[in-house]
């Protein structure tokens, strides 16, 4: 038995107070409607309606049946709500993502998404901590790491380079660094998530790791940028934001023969099982939007 099916059908009869217009509403014939309603009263046991050919009457089962009945519909409602056509997503999606990052390159890809699928609304918590999934609530995280979780699953959406680089004020007056050893002589901004106190590069004779400070460490990337471009030091940013400031002459390439640890951008989430369609929509759709940084 349709118990969905036969539970309409019991709720329209009694508000309709008609059988005919019941079946007539659901777009069933009044046979069917008439077998329903008889599968429903097999089901509780007891007879639901009083049938007389001038009305229809709740009998005392059908008022106990009635609010269990509406309660049933309401809960596949909901859940209906959920099972979407993958063309036409609806719901919430939560994305966390680090601060430099949301800044200059998610936020334009998220407009043009929410462009494409008006029905989906995506609420971003912008943190360079990593966040718990499962007690934040989150649905997909962007992070930017080599390191994933192993009880999270973890998609490519690209690579993030970095590169050295200052303002043209702050190398006005000091010579060019020639290898890393010479970063010690200099003012480095460094960021406590990446890096630290100890930058590895990697150049000609390998790799290197050189301890550097300046008097300025954060744990916020748009922080560090902000303060390059002010003039405070020499800073380690992702490619992503900083080869348009190069270009522009916002900021000067430092040591370019020695490069950064490349890390990974991906997005993670706990489960492929039963993954609302706008959340396996967004995830595709970043991948395809960071297509471009390889």
């Amino acid at each position: 038995m349709d118990r969905i099916t036969a539970a309409r059908v019991f709720v329209e009869t009694v508000e309709r107070g008609s059988l005919s217009a019941a079946a007539l509403r659901l777009g069933l014939s009044r046979a069917m409607a008439s077998r329903s309603l008889a599968q429903l009263e097999a089901w509780a046991g007891a007879r639901l309606l009083h049938r007389t050919t001038r009305r229809i009457s709740l009998t005392g089962a059908g008022e106990q049946m009635l609010p269990l009945c509406r309660e049933l519909l309401a809960v596949d409602d909901a859940v209906s709500g959920l099972v979407v056509s993958a063309d036409q997503p609806q719901g919430t999606v939560r994305l966390s993502a680090p601060a430099i990052f949301a800044q200059t390159r998610l936020i334009a890809a998220l407009l043009e998404f929410l462009q494409q699928y008006p029905a989906v609304n995506v609420e971003m918590q912008v943190s360079d901590q990593a966040v718990d999934l499962i007690e934040d609530r989150i649905d997909v995280a962007v992070r930017i790491s080599n390191r994933v979780d192993p009880v999270l699953i973890a998609r490519r959406l690209g690579w993030c380079r970095s590169v050295l680089c200052a303002a043209p004020a702050y190398l006005a007056s000091r010579a060019l660094p020639q290898s890393p050893a010479d970063l010690a002589a200099h003012r480095c901004l460094t960021y406590s998530r990446f890096g630290g106190s100890h930058w590895r590069l990697t150049g000609p004779q390998g790799m290197e790791e050189v301890a550097v400070s300046g008097g300025f460490s954060t744990n916020d990337s748009l922080s560090v940028l902000k303060a390059a471009l002010g003039g405070a030091g020499i800073a380690m940013l992702p490619t992503f934001v900083s080869s348009d400031l190069i270009a522009s002459g916002a900021l000067v390439a430092v040591l370019p023969d020695y490069q950064p640890e490349t890390l990974a951008i991906q997005a993670l989430y706990t489960s492929r099982r039963q993954m609302p369609p706008a959340q396996r929509l967004l995830i595709d759709f970043l991948a395809r939007a960071f297509a471009d940084l390889t």
